[in-house]
């Protein structure tokens, strides 16, 4: 008979990137409980919504620990109650004390969207996306005081396609997560786990998304425009200025194709949408979303709104 290798987890996450590690937690381990952010008023009926992991953990009748703060002295009480042998942590969204990392047997790892010490932070699978790196990766570390810092037990390199958005790698990063952490573990419970300390010389840090980085510079090169355009796909949205209303821009393709005038400027039409002039080639614009209306084609877009050869995106 096979023996059992199964660990009593609490597992800590958020969004859809820390799906896939909990349902694989779920079906190889014991999910004692698991922690997420509380749940937020969404919509313009301003509805309370379940993180997704609260929704799975729910029908697995898993109990969920909602707090306000990670720094709630009833937060570690409860924990300490579960006598966990590790913690799980996929982009749950606030920094843990130190008094929680410690507290279990195997203290406290993380599943990390990039390969460190590259894109420590909140964001580092947009960035990569962004910055157009042709490879990222997925880590998964010991957790310690600093963001990010602790030492790697394991990574998995990943290919950013051409056309990969922030959605789409982020699926495929959230699933490779999930398999590097099931033989991760395995390791960690049969000491077989190494230790890897990080350059910290090496280490680059990202930031929360926020709407300034959204807006379109004309003057930089279509690959530029067309990475941003997709590191902020489906969250956020590039935007520019059309007639000084913003127009989001979910999809486009890059082109070395060069024109005569302004940076910014819609140089040409057809049936898929518009070509808007870079500083170094063009971008076709092929998907939109004007202030207060849905995301469509831009031919859909065109049907509906006067767009001219000449006009200068801001």
């Amino acid at each position: 008979m096979e023996e059992s290798n199964n660990m009593n987890v609490i597992f800590m996450g958020t969004p859809e990137f820390a799906v896939p590690s909990l349902e694989m937690l779920i079906k190889k381990h014991n999910v004692l409980a698991v922690v997420t952010q509380p749940d937020r008023p969404k919509g313009r009926g301003k509805k309370m919504v379940f993180p997704i992991i609260k929704e799975i953990a729910l029908e697995h009748n898993i109990d969920v620990l909602q707090p306000l703060s990670a720094k709630e002295p009833e937060f570690f009480d409860e924990l300490k109650k579960y006598n966990a042998d590790i913690f799980v942590v996929a982009a749950y969204g606030q920094i843990l004390p130190e008094e929680v990392l410690n507290m279990p047997k195997f203290g406290s790892i993380n599943v990390h969207g990039s390969i460190l010490p590259e894109y420590r932070g909140a964001s580092p699978m947009q960035m990569a996306v962004i910055d157009g790196k042709s490879k990222t990766g997925v880590t998964i570390m010991y957790m310690e005081k600093g963001l990010d810092t602790g030492d790697i037990i394991s990574t998995k390199e990943v290919d950013v396609l051409p056309n990969d958005t922030y959605g789409t790698l982020g699926t495929k990063l959230a699933n490779e997560g999930a398999v590097l952490l099931e033989s991760t573990l395995s390791d960690i419970e049969s000491g077989k786990a190494k230790r890897e300390k990080q350059d910290d010389s090496k280490a680059t840090y990202t930031h929360l998304i926020d709407r300034s980085m959204a807006h379109i510079n004309w003057n930089k090169s279509a690959f530029e425009v067309s990475c941003l355009i997709r590191g902020l796909c489906p969250q956020m949205g590039a935007y520019t200025l059309f007639n000084g209303e913003t127009l989001k821009i979910w999809k486009a393709e890059s082109s070395e194709k060069e024109y005569n005038g302004e940076n910014g400027m819609i140089c040409d039409i057809n049936k898929k949408g518009f070509v808007v002039k870079c500083a170094k080639g063009s971008i076709l614009v092929l998907s939109v979303q004007a202030k207060g209306g849905k995301i469509m084609d831009t031919g859909a877009y065109m049907r509906g709104h006067t767009v001219e050869i000449g006009t200068i995106l801001e």
